[in-house]
């Protein structure tokens, strides 16, 4: 695990949206970043900083205009270098580095294994808040179609858009039903299920690119792939395999289960 810390344009974030007892907690995040954390790390808060605040469901994609500063307040800028981590199945990093893929901004990556694999390594780590950061430099967002809305999937769902996959990334128990998202079971209609977990090992690394194809096989003949979770963050680890295995054509659903489940005239599945 190669990371070189003090390269003079790295920007290292630790993206960790802990499970508290009333969901996700990006405070409790923060705090237990100012525990420990990589050295130089900042804490990239995706539930305030890096989100729409006024939108209907949780963590929505900001505008690139208002995306913009929140990531230059974190040191970052078009000559940057962006290496993400968190502590629960590279979700939270892979969610970061899509949003900057929707703003044009390719130079990032996803620190394998995470916290998690850091930590294992022996690794060095720090406490305490991070070096105020550079602000000063440009970042200038040029939008890319990375995410979907509310309508392309009724239009999938309506046998509007032939040859699309639509992909469910939660676990199976969702996508029986089992488990519930707003109070309602099942999946999107037309959907298929490829958990994001299932993409990596035991240590929460991600498997071998062949591993992966054939993880992904079943979409070898899809013209383009969409994914969904419960609320857009799982579905980019799914994202992120893809492009593991130079497959582009993809896209997420940021709404996902939150939006869709909550209006109940919205069909939804519990077969395959």
């Amino acid at each position: 695990m190669t990371l070189h810390l003090h390269e003079r344009e790295l920007v290292v974030l630790d993206a960790t949206v802990p499970y508290g007892s009333s969901g996700p907690d990006g405070a409790l995040g923060r705090a237990r970043w100012l525990e420990a954390h990589i050295p130089n790390a900042r804490y990239a808060d995706l539930q305030e900083l890096l989100s729409d605040r006024g939108a209907v469901f949780s963590f929505a994609f900001p505008s690139p205009e208002k995306l913009a500063p929140a990531l230059r307040s974190l040191g970052i800028h078009d000559g940057a270098t962006v290496v993400i981590y968190d502590d629960f199945l590279n979700m939270w990093a892979t969610r970061v580095w899509w949003m900057l893929r929707a703003i044009g901004f390719t130079n990032a990556a996803v620190l394998d294994g995470g916290w998690k694999a850091w930590v294992a390594a022996d690794k060095p780590i720090e406490s305490g808040p991070a070096s105020p950061a550079e602000t000063e430099k440009s970042l200038t967002p040029r939008p890319a179609s990375s995410f979907v809305d509310l309508d392309a999937v009724q239009a999938y769902v309506a046998g509007q858009r032939p040859g699309e996959a639509l992909v469910c990334a939660l676990p199976e128990s969702y996508f029986a039903g089992t488990d519930k998202i707003g109070g309602r079971g099942g999946h999107i209609p037309g959907s298929i299920n490829i958990p994001a977990a299932s993409l990596l090992d035991a240590e929460g690394r991600f498997l071998s690119p062949n591993q992966l194809r054939t993880r992904l096989a079943r979409l070898d003949g899809a013209s383009s792939v969409t994914l969904y979770c419960g609320g857009g963050i799982s579905a980019t680890v799914v994202a992120f395999a893809l492009g593991l295995i130079d497959r582009e054509d993809v896209k997420v659903y940021d709404g996902s289960l939150e939006e869709w489940n909550a209006d109940p005239s919205r069909p939804l599945a519990t077969t395959g």
